[in-house]
């Protein structure tokens, strides 16, 4: 007999490890470390009231459990972010990079190489970076192929033999020959890389001084071409450094991590600072999505944790002295303990308050509030020229030559002919567009006749789309069925534009689409969504045209009895009701006031005659 989730649970070890949620198919729900994995797991299921309506929610669908034991919380923290990245769990945060940041790597081959990159592979080669901005990545390609005379392409010797020959493809091709093909000793070469490691990690002052007193060396020494080489060299690196931002006083070794949350499109944007040296040598962003319930403080411990537990961070040799967090963690005992693993070295984690590494937060922080901005931006953009689903089925299920993208739908309201009145409502991939809804009062029409209504209207309202060159609308949606559908194609073919859009009419008794030309009604599923769009199309319209038409009826009735009274017209009737509101408000009023407003004839006629 299989065993409970709850006997698992009384089974789990007080040891550390990872522990994964599924749910009754498997799929992955959650995925976290624990100190104490019993502790930790049974947290879950006591006091719930505690927890979020995020938690609470997940804890009903949990069905299964899976614990890994591991021999340190550091050792755990590693194996939760890989797996993390592999079965993506519905209620861990997620990270949204909006590009692949490129490293630089230095390879693991017998004469390593250094060359920009997008791909990251874990075969013990070094990644430096990441590097949000290309130009930052390509100067610091530049100072290395002119300070220490190394190629900075993706050259391997085997591309090297099939290129004998060919025109060079590359400004260091010639560096590649030299220094990766023999020319250079193993002792000048395993220099110059450690060199080239130092300026990656922003050691940038050691550096400088020590080309310095090499330069200086082979001056003495007469050694005047290597002497000349070498002031180049420190030429490059002067000016590369000069370029880099000095952000602090201090010349420590510090990261800052940044979290801004924008609840309006349910994303935050953790931001990483690395400054070296007192120099800001690289930042990057990522950002974070399923934040629904989740505090602050938890998304900053995951997003620090996951970039430190990246072996990226580890294989770039420039771990810092110091970290500073926009926010406090929940638990960052794990990151401690995994950090001193790594570094041998206790590492210092803090929420600044004074000084500049509180100025520094604060940039780290603006950068992060511009970069969800620009995240919104591109949010709105993609939805607004998002098709809905609804809208590409309907192409398919009317069989229309084009995306219903455009949709304009009309409707009639009248009480026997009486007050007679259209609307047309407008959608835009499947949103109403209340900026271009219309109204119109029937005019040539006498007594109760709908479709001499749907003529009169849809020949005016197409004749000025004509006319003024105004936009087309790619589906035209009357109320009605076949009757109504008859009308509409009669009107467009008189004005010469039943060509230039579909026409189509949904009957309500069993919502039925009917189309010109063809005998049988188009049925669409009942739940589909493309049903429902012409369903909010066609009862828009109607609410529409009852609203207009009730106004209409509404001010009709109260003119009438505002016109019984002698020496008022329709034109004063019209100014009395805009005036006061209502015709209750004009029978409230006092004859002085009514007189101030109509003089003192008409004034006191009023007057009189709510009160006789």
């Amino acid at each position: 007999m299989p065993i409970s989730l709850e006997e698992k649970i009384g089974h789990l070890p007080l040891k550390p490890g990872v522990y994964q949620f599924k749910d009754v198919r498997g799929n992955h729900l959650y995925i976290g470390k624990a100190k104490r994995l019993r502790n930790r797991v049974r947290s879950y299921f006591q006091d719930s009231g505690n927890h979020d309506g995020r938690i609470r929610v997940m804890v009903k669908k949990i069905h299964d459990l899976e614990v890994i034991v591991t021999d340190s919380e550091a050792e755990a923290l590693i194996l939760e972010n890989t797996l993390i990245k592999k079965h993506h769990p519905r209620y861990n945060i997620m990270y949204r990079d909006d590009k692949s940041y490129p490293y630089i790597c230095i390879t693991n081959d017998e004469k390593p190489r250094v060359y920009p990159t997008r791909t990251v592979v874990k075969d013990g080669s070094k990644y430096f970076g990441p590097y949000d901005h290309v130009g930052h990545l390509r100067r610091m390609l530049e100072t290395i192929r002119k300070t220490f005379e190394l190629c900075t392409c993706a050259v391997s010797p085997k591309m090297i033999d099939k290129s004998r020959g060919a025109p060079k493809w590359h400004s260091c091709f010639d560096d590649y020959l030299k220094n990766c093909s023999g020319d250079w000793g193993a002792d000048k070469y395993a220099v110059a890389l450690q060199k080239v490691e130092r300026l990656l990690s922003g050691k940038t002052e050691g550096l400088m001084k020590e080309v310095k007193e090499e330069m200086e060396i082979a001056s003495t020494a007469l050694e005047f071409e290597q002497a000349a080489q070498l002031r180049d060299s420190l030429l490059s690196l002067q000016k590369y450094n000069q370029k880099m931002k000095i952000v602090d006083s201090k010349k420590i070794n510090r990261d800052l991590f940044a979290i801004e949350v924008a609840e309006d499109i349910s994303e935050a944007c953790g931001v990483l600072f690395k400054v070296r040296e007192g120099k800001l040598v690289g930042k990057f962003h990522r950002y974070i999505k399923n934040i629904e319930d989740v505090s602050q403080e938890f998304m900053m411990q995951a997003f620090v944790e996951d970039y430190y537990s990246d072996p990226r961070g580890v294989d770039t040799g420039s771990l810092p002295d110091e970290v500073y967090i926009s926010h406090s963690m929940e638990d960052d005992e794990p990151l401690h303990s995994y950090l001193w693993e790594v570094l041998g070295k206790k590492v210092p984690i803090h929420v600044p308050k004074i000084g500049d590494k509180k100025h520094l937060m604060k940039m780290a922080l603006s950068n992060a509030r511009l970069k969800l901005g620009e995240r919104r931006i591109e949010k709105e953009k993609a939805e607004k020229n998002r098709i809905p689903k609804s809208v590409e089925d309907l192409k398919e299920y009317l069989h229309l030559e084009r995306l219903p993208r455009r949709i304009e739908c009309f409707d009639n309201s009248n009480i026997q002919g009486s007050d007679p009145v259209a609307s047309m409502v407008c959608f835009v991939d499947g949103k109403p567009r209340k900026s271009e809804y219309k109204r119109f009062n029937i005019k040539t029409v006498v007594g109760p006749d709908d479709f001499a209504s749907m003529r009169e209207v849809l020949k005016r309202r197409y004749s000025r789309v004509k006319k003024d060159k105004l936009q087309a609308p790619d589906l035209i949606l009357v109320d009605g069925g076949k009757g109504q559908l008859s009308a509409a194609v009669e009107a467009l073919r008189e004005i010469d534009f039943l060509e230039q859009c579909e026409v189509a009419g949904l009957a309500k008794r069993l919502e039925e689409v009917f189309l010109p030309g063809r005998a049988d009604a188009v049925m669409i599923p009942k739940r589909s969504p493309s049903l429902k769009l012409l369903q909010m199309a066609r009862d828009e319209a109607h609410r529409f045209a009852i609203t207009f038409h009730r106004k209409k009826r509404s001010d009709r009735t109260l003119k009438t009895e505002l016109t019984d009274i002698p020496g008022i017209g329709e034109k004063k009737a019209s100014e009395l009701l805009k005036e006061f509101g209502s015709v209750k408000k004009i029978k409230e009023s006092s004859e002085e006031t009514l007189q101030q407003f109509l003089g003192n004839k008409s004034g006191g006629a009023v007057y009189r005659h709510f009160r006789d």
